[in-house]
């Protein structure tokens, strides 16, 4: 039996990805894959995602040039969610952060911070809009 044949993707294809910082085991974001791009991902070393809201195909750090050298791919006990080792170039976010996961809870929930340093502004990273 195939690695692809122990996963389950969802009604849409598709299969959430946690994306970790193999170094320091931090969590840097989650996205979504699809069939093609997890044997891209796996083919290149580098990692592709599908984005829902633009419906397309893409490389992590295609415009930003912060790529993820992927060291490796695990899948959890029920097959429903990939486990993504990587080295990462650069931020991980598209808000110029090291993690997508730089803000949070406190006060209860009535409030919240920022827990980690902006390495550039989204500006500086894609061109001004």
């Amino acid at each position: 039996m195939s690695f692809y044949d122990q996963l389950k993707f969802n009604a849409d294809g598709l299969i959430p990805a946690i994306i970790q910082e193999q170094k320091t085991g931090r969590v840097l974001m989650m996205a979504w894959m699809n069939r093609a791009s997890l044997e891209k991902t796996i083919e290149t070393g580098k990692t592709y995602f599908w984005s829902r809201s633009r419906r397309k195909f893409w490389m992590k750090g295609e415009t930003s040039g912060h790529v993820q050298q992927v060291k490796d791919i695990a899948f959890d006990c029920d097959g429903d969610t990939l486990l993504i080792q990587v080295e990462q170039i650069g931020a991980a976010c598209h808000e110029g952060y090291q993690s997508c996961f730089f803000r949070a809870a406190e006060n209860k929930g009535r409030s919240f911070k920022v827990t980690e340093p902006q390495l550039e502004t989204p500006e500086r990273i894609y061109g001004k809009k």
